[in-house]
């Protein structure tokens, strides 16, 4: 029963994700630029007993309210960002970042008078050594204060919905907070929400915005008492809806998942979905940008939260501040719903495609009948994923193998077949293909690397020149002698005779 109801919630969410279109947000808040230097450490330094990380690599991301764009720009909505950044070149360089993933950067604020943050973090496989920050947290200056006020005014008329990314770093005065709310209240009411990830003990600075989406600790904070269950978190939650006059209030509990509540008294409680966790850097950001996208494109807030919730199980297993497209969800919703994920057709192979391609994989692609699995079959699969980093094999349809094998073949449904290739571990998907030649496949998938059996040297491999053209090669792998579907066939029926051709 457990299973079917979480197949039917993995579907339900995966039809709500693929039609949902690409609202306008606004974003305001505290921008900041996350770099992380990662390396190895085998000493400790002879100067004081701290470790030595050798460093290796160095990679900047965008974080704070930035790290918000990013994850709705992967989601493919519209961004708006208005922001404060510092005369310099951390300044520069993320104003670059917003413009490579399409935010509009005219909406930054530049102030001399102050410093772009920046956090650079020390990191030694998936352990953070050390954190160092570049910050100034005063108040923004009276100059940039005006200036701000004037970026938001002009994005807020086409707004679908508005997010205040509070990370106490000076920009979200409440001046400021109280001239978003209210324009967005007097003008339109509660036509469109005002998310916010909050931070401080006081909520109510925050006043009539929509939704807040403190962590644990931030409510705890907000209250003045712990909470350690979720119904303490329930608790607090209709607490902190009063003190703040919102519609609801989503607080995040890092393992035990996320609690929400209405006004009306009505909430839920969805658990964790992360397979593992990494880092829960930008976490939070990823649950506001998911609820604001879904909540400003109409969905119901109970479909919102459990979509941001698996959106936030992928970052956290991941090494600093990530954004999940939409592709990428549906995978991991589709691997809910249909228990795996392997099996991959039409619209599902693009989205695994995208997915691979995001993640920077070597794409290595194979096809064939594949009827009677054997050894040959095993060893050529695993010499085919050496050569990359995912391997898709294409499965001939039944009529495709009747039409190359004979009327008495295939011998298992193509069903089964992939069934069995989706079990083998070196298999990372398998689709289908009713041509005769995978050729369209080939040319769909686009491989890095196309491997075919040895036997093909001379026969002419089916879209060598396309994948050549595209800066792919081709690979013919070695074959295991003596072992063959048609001998198998032939030994079954006490047969010998000429060798049909391998399938």
């Amino acid at each position: 029963m457990e299973r079917i109801r979480a197949v039917n919630e993995g579907r339900k969410l995966e039809e709500a994700l693929r039609g949902l279109r690409r609202p306008r947000i606004v974003i305001v808040g505290d921008l900041m630029l996350d770099r992380y230097v990662s390396g190895d450490v085998t000493r400790i330094s002879p100067e004081a007993p701290i470790p030595v990380v050798a460093a290796r690599t160095s990679e900047s991301l965008l974080g704070g309210a930035g790290n918000v764009a990013a994850n709705l720009r992967n989601m493919e909505a519209v961004v708006d960002l208005v922001g404060v950044i510092g005369d310099d070149e951390a300044g520069v360089e993320l104003r670059g970042k917003l413009d490579r993933i399409d935010v509009d950067s005219s909406g930054l604020v530049v102030d001399d008078s102050r410093m772009t943050i920046r956090k650079t973090r020390l990191v030694s496989g998936v352990q953070q050594m050390m954190r160092v920050d570049w910050e100034d947290t005063r108040a923004v200056s009276a100059a940039a204060l005006a200036q701000i006020k004037v970026q938001v005014a002009e994005r807020l008329p086409e707004a679908d919905a508005v997010v205040l990314s509070d990370y106490g770093k000076g920009v979200l005065t409440p001046q400021i907070i109280t001239q978003i709310i209210g324009t967005v209240r007097g003008a339109r009411g509660r036509e469109i929400p005002i998310l916010v990830d909050p931070k401080g003990a006081d909520f109510t600075r925050y006043a009539g915005a929509t939704l807040i989406t403190p962590n644990r600790a931030e409510a705890q904070e907000a209250v003045g008492r712990p909470l350690p269950d979720r119904a303490a978190a329930a608790l607090a939650a209709a607490e902190l809806i009063d003190l703040a006059d919102l519609d609801l209030a989503i607080i995040t509990l890092g393992a035990d998942g996320i609690l929400w509540r209405t006004t009306d008294g009505k909430g839920g409680h969805v658990p964790a979905q992360a397979r593992a966790v990494f880092d829960v850097t930008g976490a939070g950001d990823t649950v506001v940008a998911h609820l604001a996208l879904y909540l400003a494109a109409g969905l119901d807030v109970s479909l919102a939260v459990r979509l941001a919730n698996h959106a936030a199980g992928i970052v956290v297993a991941r090494l600093g501040t990530n954004a999940v497209t939409r592709a990428e969800l549906r995978m991991r919703l589709r691997e809910t719903a249909g228990g795996g994920g392997k099996e991959v057709t039409g619209a599902e192979l693009d989205d695994l495609l995208a997915v691979w391609r995001e993640q920077g994989k070597r794409i290595v692609f194979t096809n064939g009948c594949f009827d009677l699995l054997h050894v040959g079959h095993v060893e050529y699969l695993r010499a085919a994923r050496d050569e990359g980093d995912v391997l898709l094999v294409g499965v001939n349809g039944d009529e495709s193998v009747r039409r190359l094998k004979g009327p008495e073949r295939p011998i298992n449904a193509v069903g089964d077949r992939m069934a069995i290739l989706a079990a083998l571990e070196m298999v990372d998907a398998v689709t289908l293909f009713e041509e005769d030649t995978p050729a369209n496949l080939i040319e769909q998938v686009n491989p890095d690397v196309l491997v075919k059996g040895r036997d093909w040297a001379d026969k002419g491999v089916v879209g060598r020149e396309w994948v050549e053209k595209h800066g792919g090669r081709v690979v013919l792998a070695d074959l295991v002698g003596g072992r063959s579907t048609s001998q198998m066939l032939r030994r079954a029926r006490g047969e010998a005779g000429e060798k049909e051709r391998d399938g």
